[in-house]
Parts: C-alpha cells; structure tokens; sequence
C-alpha cells in the first residue's frame, strides 16, 4: 500500500474528464497539468463498453469532440486523430458526421495516451473518500482510497465516472444471472453459447434497447425475442435544428439562470431530443428487419408495445414476467431465460457522491454555474461534478454536446482559485 499526493484527482476516464485533461495541457500551466491524475477502473478506455457492436453509431457530430468547440486547433481533435490514424481520407469520403461508437471510443484511448503531463492511473477503483478537514474546520483537500489499499491525496477533487445503472425494482427478486443491464450487455451475452436456443426479452424504448434488440439477432442466431414497450410504439429523436439549439454551449447560461419550475418545463419538453426514442436511420433499418421476418421469415422476434411487467419471479429454470396490457388491462405470462434492461440510469446523485455527500454534512448538493460543489466559501479544497447536474445545467449535462466547453470553465474555476488561495 502506498500513498500519493496530487494537485487535481478525477475519478473516471471517461469522455468528461478526457476533456478536462486535454483543457489542462491545451491552455492550463504545466505544473498544474503535471499534477493532475485521472483513475480509470478498467485496464483501458473505451466508450459505452458494453455497446460497442460494430455498426453502432454516435448520434452526435464528431465536431463535437473534446476540445473543437473551445479550441479547432487544438492537436487532440477528432480529425487529427484520424489524420494520425491514417483514416482521414476514408472517413471524409463517407460523407457523415456521425462516426461509428467504436471509432469515438478509439479516440478517447488515443487522446488518452497522447497526454504528456496528465497522468491516467489505469486498474483504478475508488472504494472510499474522505474530506481533509482543517483545523478551522474547513475542508482542505480529499483523500481517495482505493480497492488495492492505495490513498491518493488531492486538493481539488472532479467526480465524473458516470451514473449507476437504474434497475427497476420489479427485477430486483430475479437471479442476477437473470437480468441484464446494457452497461453489461455485450461482456454477459458474449458468455451463452451462440448454439443454444435462448428466448430473451428486452425493456424499454429507448436506443439502448433497440441495439440490444438488434445485436441479439445476429450475436444469438437461435434466440427468441420479445420487446416489451410501455409506449404506443417506438419514437424517433426529436432531431430540429432548431430544438438542437438548446444543446448549443451558451444554452447552458440561460438555462441555470431561469427558476426551477422552468427548467423543469424545458427538461420535460425536451425528453425526446435525448430519453425514450431512437435515430431515425436505425428505427428504419429495425422496421424494415420486422417486416422481412413477417413476410419471408424466419419469424423470431415480436414488439409488445403499450405493454408493462408489473412482477418478475422463477418458476423452475424460468422466468415469468407479469406482462400487463395496458390498452385491456389484462395480466398474461411471458416465459423468459434472461431479460435485458435497457432501463437507462438513476437519475439521483450517484451513490459514491450521496455518500460524500452525507459524511461531509451536506443535505443536499448544490452545484455552481463552474460546477463546483458548494461546501463553504472557506474551503481550500474543491469538489466538481461532470455529467451529474441536468437539473441546473440542462439536458446536454450528460452528454459529449458540452464537453469542450465545460472543461474550460472548470479549468478557469481551477484557476481562478488558485489565484485566490494560492499555495502557501
């Protein structure tokens, strides 16, 4: 067990913090680049792991990358890195922008490793955090351990790995082999033999589902499948260029300007840009694979729309769903071996920053407009939220939209501190 001390810890190296790091060597000084380090749980970085089938795509422009809309001359941009891949050619000449999830998640590994002064920690989970209290009784740093025993020791702290996967309560008797989420989606459905019959319902309405849907059609050849949607039928993003203005970086000031009970309208008014529908082009390609089965077969798989599962127990090696209809309101069974969630994420804080929050006598987290956590005026330490904070920062909060942009006002927060509270 060792013990280490750096400037700035971030948790996660995922798309968030990348950004924050290549902000801290693009245009923060060295030495606070050089100590900075990001914790990353797996052996590398990968983008939506668990959903990297080939032909998934983003549903946001490469434009939208870490760093071209604070800075297009920077060297970590997406075209850059296919310039240095060898691929800007080819990825010019398929006319789109919106490149395939793996290659997004190949240029978070390249951003990764071109860092010079950043360091990213891989094989890293934190397991506790701690504040670092003064002795005036303000918080002056934080301390990390991790599940190998190592602290890490930090002044300023940036949690952004991410929300908890929402598991909705009526699965929660079911075996855990049972259920799958689709943050674990490709590792579980890559452990049942492609040979064997298997009959897997899906939940949910939204993207994550359909790929699941999709994927098990050609991961699974023998598999049965059945779609339960509570909605009357499968929707497409709400995809106005006019609408999409609200993703834009300067919507972010207006929307945590206005009062709660308006970005609750906007939030409500905005849930089809981002929750509960899918890309248009692959909504096609899903209807036009129904109707093939329909009409030349075979026929395999079904969309149970307006539908709910209202309980979920074993009965011998299967499952039963309770699988109300919510047009007759009648409740029938529907015999499974596995169900996939694509249930989305738990929309609270997560339960690493619930926890803090709780040790450090926060009764509820406030977050401001640079998206540091309010724990007093005093504080010489600093605690920053990335892609927890749509409440108050609007829809795009969890999303790559506003990546470029917010690591800048983070990093201008960093050092506008720094500047108030320098090192004694």
């Amino acid at each position: 067990m060792t013990d280490h001390e750096v400037g700035i810890l971030a948790i996660g190296a995922g798309p968030a913090n990348l950004a924050l790091a290549v902000a801290l060597e693009d245009s923060g000084p060295a030495d606070l680049a050089g100590s900075t380090m990001l914790l990353e749980q797996s052996p590398d970085i990968k983008w939506q792991r668990n959903l990297l089938m080939p032909w998934a795509r983003s549903q946001v422009s490469f434009l939208k990358d870490l760093v071209t809309l604070r800075n297009p001359r920077s060297r970590f941009s997406f075209l850059n890195f296919l310039h240095e891949s060898g691929r800007l050619n080819e990825f010019v000449n398929m006319g789109t922008f919106h490149p395939f999830r793996w290659e997004l998640s190949d240029y978070l590994q390249w951003a990764a490793s071109n860092l010079e002064r950043v360091r990213i920690r891989y094989n890293a989970r934190a397991s506790a955090i701690e504040a670092t209290v003064a002795a005036d009784g303000s918080i002056a740093g934080w301390q990390v351990t991790l599940t190998d025993g190592d602290t890490i020791r930090c002044r300023d702290l940036v949690i952004g790995g991410g929300r908890d996967p929402h598991i909705p309560e009526v699965f929660g008797a079911l075996p855990a082999d049972r259920v799958i989420h689709s943050t674990k989606f490709q590792s579980r459905i890559g452990q049942i033999p492609d040979d064997r019959p298997v009959r897997a319902v899906v939940i949910g309405g939204a993207q994550s589902s359909a790929e699941m849907f999709y994927a098990m059609h050609q991961n699974l050849p023998m598999s049965q499948l059945t779609w339960v949607i509570r909605s009357v039928g499968l929707q497409n993003y709400q995809t106005s260029k006019f609408v999409n203005e609200l993703f834009f970086p300067s919507f972010v000031d207006e929307f945590y300007s206005s009062a709660p009970e308006t970005r609750a309208q906007i939030l409500d008014e905005m849930r089809l840009t981002n929750y509960a529908g899918l890309a248009p082009p692959f909504l096609d390609e899903l209807y036009t694979m129904q109707y093939q089965q329909k009409f030349v077969g075979p026929h395999r798989s079904s969309i149970r729309p307006m539908c709910e599962v209202v309980g979920a127990t074993m009965d011998g090696g299967d499952v039963v769903l309770d699988l109300r209809d919510r047009t007759s309101g009648k409740t029938e069974p529907l015999r499974c071996d596995v169900v996939l969630l694509g249930t989305g994420y738990d929309q609270r804080m997560p339960r690493m920053m619930r926890d803090l929050a709780g040790r450090i006598g926060l009764d509820s987290v406030t977050v401001s407009r640079s998206y540091r956590v309010d724990i007093g005026d005093s504080a010489w330490g600093a605690l920053y939220l990335q892609g927890f904070n749509e409440q108050t920062h609007g829809i795009a909060d969890s999303l790559i939209s506003v990546l470029a942009h917010r690591s800048q006002d983070i990093l201008d927060d960093l050092l506008a501190r720094r500047a108030e509270q320098p090192v004694s």
